[in-house]
């Protein structure tokens, strides 16, 4: 394959789109309220203050991260597609408007809207809606590297790299990909476990009212490790699942393990031996009873199960002969919860916390890549609006029946499609591409965004 050499490119067509997909996609956020939420929950002093959010998370949505990237929205015949589509310049002023109240309005906007989008798109969070399945609510936060000293609130944090700190609660089901409850930005200095008890409580909520009435399982890792998260879950009926640290209690309560208490597990290389009916892996998982947080006040001591894998060393320890160190040869990794799942499924379970990550990565290969403001309100609306651009995108997927698409290939598949617009008796008609591996696809987010909620099919 290669180009033609008979290629005169001319930028000249005022008819042509290149993301097509935002058509259908605004449409489904307008459909689950977004619009009205806006204009009933942002006070922030800026005329058309609904208008220019929508444009910031439309310009997210097409793959804009930067400020100066939203000026993607105006080419060609976008603006015959669209209303009140702004400049770059106008956005980044907007955005400077906010206060640290403005955000947390687009943070509430966010939650109501994950409910409207659970409504309007029933596969957003298949098997939540069962009282006997589960639900996984996941904290983490990550360091978004930023450069320059006109960041406000940059700090070095935990990787040793200047920026800020986003704090995010992600919920998920077995069924669906994770969608995100709530986030916020904090100095880049700031503890990770700070406010983990307001984030988790908040994300509950915002779970209950996107439809979730299975049982959920709170998941962190040892950062989280304290009563704060453990104790918002135990007051929300909900069950934990924290990585633990290290310390001399964990670390005696793991030497008194039995050795016929440790069962092996499929892990990475496992082997299943069919005629003994076993796995012969270099992983194995045992438990025992254990009382976390015996320094608090009595009351706030918590009962629970403390779940171990140990997985055996590939190589030398580093740390002296086996024989003279009591875990030489195994590398333990340990997590209390109070979950009534075997210890095996409670090991699986603690494990695809890991959904997270992919939950960061997406949003640093997207509106995330950057941070793009000086002021600290600025960027804190930048994630706000970030967060909402997600969730718009993953019902969107789900709409499609691309569930578990990540946001870069539903860009390419469904919103990043170019089309010319043409007009017949006072409607607008896009003329997509012919062929397009995807347009099956497309077809089906159009119906959905355009129609009543499709019935949820198991």
């Amino acid at each position: 394959m290669k180009p033609s050499h008979a290629v005169r490119a001319v930028f000249d067509d005022p008819n042509l789109v290149s993301a097509a997909g935002l058509v259908p996609a605004l449409r489904l956020a307008g459909a689950a309220g977004l619009e009205d939420l806006l204009e009933q929950r942002l006070s922030v002093g800026s005329p058309n203050a609904t208008t220019k959010a929508t444009c910031v998370v439309a310009g997210m949505l097409a793959g804009a991260d930067s400020i100066e990237d939203l000026d993607l929205l105006r080419h060609g015949g976008m603006a015959r597609l669209f209303e009140g589509v702004r400049a770059p310049s106008t956005l980044g002023t907007f955005l400077r408007s906010f206060t640290h109240g403005h955000v947390q309005q687009l943070d509430a906007v966010n939650g109501r809207l994950l409910a409207g989008l659970s409504t309007q798109v029933p596969g957003l969070l298949p098997g939540g809606g069962c009282a006997a399945g589960m639900a996984f609510i996941d904290l983490d936060d990550t360091i978004r590297e930023v450069h320059g000293y006109a960041k406000q609130a940059a700090a070095y944090g935990y990787t040793r790299q200047r920026g800020l700190n986003v704090q995010l609660a992600t919920v998920s089901t077995p069924l669906a990909a994770p969608v995100i409850a709530r986030a916020r930005l904090r100095r880049g200095n700031t503890a990770s476990a700070a406010g983990a008890g307001r984030m988790l409580a908040q994300a509950i909520v915002t779970a209950r009212a996107a439809g979730v009435r299975s049982q959920v399982l709170c998941r962190a890792d040892s950062a989280y490790y304290g009563w704060a998260l453990v104790g918002t879950a135990l007051r929300h009926d909900a069950w934990f699942s924290v990585t633990a640290r290290m310390d001399p209690k964990v670390t005696a309560a793991i030497a008194s393990i039995a050795e016929d208490a440790w069962h092996p597990i499929q892990y990475t290389h496992a082997v299943f031996d069919h005629q003994e009916q076993r796995w012969i892996s270099d992983a194995e998982v045992a438990e025992i009873d254990f009382v976390a947080f015996t320094g608090r006040r009595k009351a706030e001591h918590v009962p629970c199960r403390l779940v171990v894998r140990r997985v055996r060393r590939l190589g030398p320890s580093g740390h002296g002969n086996d024989q003279g160190e009591l875990f030489a040869s195994y590398r333990h990794h340990a997590f209390i919860t109070n979950s009534t799942l075997d210890t095996v499924a409670a090991d699986a379970r603690h494990r695809d916390h890991a959904i997270v990550e992919q939950v960061i990565a997406e949003l640093k290969d997207g509106p995330l890549a950057h941070l793009p403001s000086g002021h600290y309100a600025a960027n804190a609306a930048w994630v706000a609006c970030a967060v909402i651009a997600f969730n718009t995108a993953r019902a969107t997927a789900a709409a499609a029946d691309l569930a578990k698409a990540r946001w870069a290939s539903l860009r390419k598949k469904i919103i990043n499609v170019p089309a010319r617009i043409a007009a017949s008796g006072r409607r607008l008609i896009l003329h997509l591409p012919v062929h397009w591996p995807w347009a099956q696809h497309w077809q089906t987010l159009h119906a959905a965004a355009t129609g009543p909620p499709r019935p949820l099919t198991t």
